[in-house]
């Protein structure tokens, strides 16, 4: 089972804003060569890196960490779709079985070692060893240097969702020395526009220095450039007040003061909220209830969307029952109707499956998941479900979810629709432990259509059947798809990206 990336939306651990330095400067200067103009950028992040090591790290909240010290052979633009970076282009063969890259031949790590295609082969190998990064590199049956400035990627099969994944953040470029020392984790180097600078306090706040004559300096206008992972969002909003950030992962409190404050305001869609049925087929005692499919649609009927979008996301999010991201594709609209909340249709379907009197069910519940603990408590009541709530942290909640028949989910969406089919359907994850997809040989045929349909419009029209199915099976419990909210000063202005919490420096740019 594979970790995945975390989607956390509210406080999970406050760090105080005393840890942090005074105020910050945005004035204008030059950077470490005297050329391009630069800002200073301060940004305040709501976790802490969760490994140096690009095949240790999460996607999550990562990106502007490990966007500053190391490149990536690919990235992505707003839309998901893979950009280059380090590959300058690339080709897919006609069977779909080779990609074949070009690399930027002025790249240079910050121990002084060069970037070539032996050293991107020996990274890529060391990713798709890596706990973590693996994920991408499933279907990769070896890497290739073909030349001095050429990779060939050699696959066991198709795979649509290798480039999106490396784009993501699974393509990062590590000096050989540090992966052979394997010293990464500790001292991070990459070839990236920033190296870590010795004020970094650990937990508290991460100094970077601008690396002089960096093949892409121009879109890295930010010196001096520091990320404070602060998980506290009055503490996130004074440091803004305050001058201490001038970009901070925002809520709807800061939405609403922003424009008294001239400060700009992105967001977009970033996860699900709902019921996870990590027992889907009712192959324990526990979860016995959930594996009939009338027990499942109850839980669809009985929980209204918009009225949490209203209260507890104070009216930020969209109402569904889907896991792909809305108006995207793979999503379809009509599908929201299949269960509009009705208690009533709910209670007939308990007692329709013998469980009119409901069921005991015990769930795992952490800090970031309170806000739903009520709602939950309160709708399993009016159907006479006894559910009974195990505490435990934020970090455990992953570990220990999947032991349970369901719980309260907070799940990261991807821009890709094969990447969701994969993610929230067909494989395993930490979130999505018993897929069970053995149980509904309808659902896996069509995923084998899916994976095998042409690339484009007829495989988008194979990835709705699949949602249909998998909703009309209510494979989950959606409530909403929630957004992540970047807040800055006028000075700057963020692209969100689907799949990652908090975007790369590459998505930050400077207004004017």
């Amino acid at each position: 089972m594979k970790k995945a990336t975390i989607a956390a939306v509210i406080t999970a651990s406050a760090l105080v804003l005393t840890a942090c330095s005074g105020g910050t400067s945005t004035d204008s200067g030059t950077d470490a060569a005297g050329g391009d103009a630069v800002k200073a950028l301060s940004i305040g992040n709501f976790l802490d890196i969760t490994s140096w090591d690009p095949a240790l790290a999460d996607i999550g909240f990562d990106g502007p960490y490990l966007s500053a010290i190391y490149d990536p052979l690919l990235t992505v633009d707003g839309d998901g779709q893979p950009q280059p970076a380090l590959a300058t282009d690339w080709e897919v063969s006609d069977d779909f079985k080779t990609i074949t890259m070009n690399l930027r031949t002025d790249a240079e790590f910050s121990n002084g070692e060069a970037f070539n295609a032996d050293v991107a082969v020996q990274s890529l190998d060391y990713l798709k060893a890596g706990v973590r990064s693996q994920e991408a590199f499933q279907k990769v049956e070896s890497f290739e240097a073909v030349d001095e400035d050429t990779i060939a990627i050699h696959l066991t099969q198709r795979d649509d969702t290798i480039l999106y994944f490396m784009g993501l953040g699974r393509s990062y470029m590590m000096a050989p020395e540090a992966m052979t020392a394997g010293t990464l984790a500790e001292t991070p180097v990459g070839s990236g526009p920033y190296t870590l600078g010795d004020a970094s306090i650990p937990g508290a706040e991460y100094h970077f220095d601008k690396v002089a004559g960096h093949w892409a300096s121009a879109d890295f206008p930010f010196d001096p450039l520091t990320v404070t992972p602060l998980s506290d969002a009055t503490a996130m909003l004074n440091g803004m007040e305050g001058g201490q950030f001038n970009l901070i992962y925002g809520d709807k409190t800061g939405m609403d003061m922003a424009p008294d404050n001239d400060w700009n305001v992105s967001s977009g869609l970033s996860m699900w909220v709902g019921l996870q049925f990590s027992d889907r087929v009712g192959a324990t005692e526990m979860g016995k209830p959930l594996g009939d499919v009338r027990v499942r649609q109850a839980l669809n009927y009985a929980f209204d969307g918009q009225q949490m979008v209203d209260t507890i996301g104070q009216g930020v999010g969209v109402a569904t029952n889907q896991v792909f991201p809305a108006e995207t594709a793979g999503y379809v609209k009509a599908l929201n109707d299949i269960h509009k909340p009705s208690m009533d249709k709910a209670k007939a379907l308990l007692a329709e499956a013998g469980y009119a009197d409901g069921f005991d069910v015990t769930m795992p519940m952490a800090p970031p998941f309170q806000p739903w603990q009520a709602i939950v408590e309160q709708t399993f009541g009016e159907l006479g479900i006894r559910v009974t709530f195990k505490e435990t942290d934020f970090m455990q909640y992953m570990s220990v979810a999947p032991e349970y028949p369901m719980f309260v989910a907070v799940i990261a969406m991807d821009a890709n629709p094969v990447a969701t089919v994969e993610r929230q359907i067909a494989k395993p994850q930490w979130y999505n432990p018993n897929p069970g997809i053995a149980e509904f040989p309808e659902i896996q045929k069509q995923i084998d259509v899916v994976f095998s349909a042409e690339p484009g419009d007829a495989q988008t029209a194979e990835i709705e059947k699949l949602n249909t199915l998998v909703t009309e099976q209510a494979f989950f419990s959606v409530w909403s798809q929630s957004t992540n909210t970047y807040i800055s000063t006028s000075d700057f202005t963020v692209t969100p990206v689907v799949g990652m919490m908090f975007p790369t420096l590459r998505q930050i740019k400077v207004v004017g």
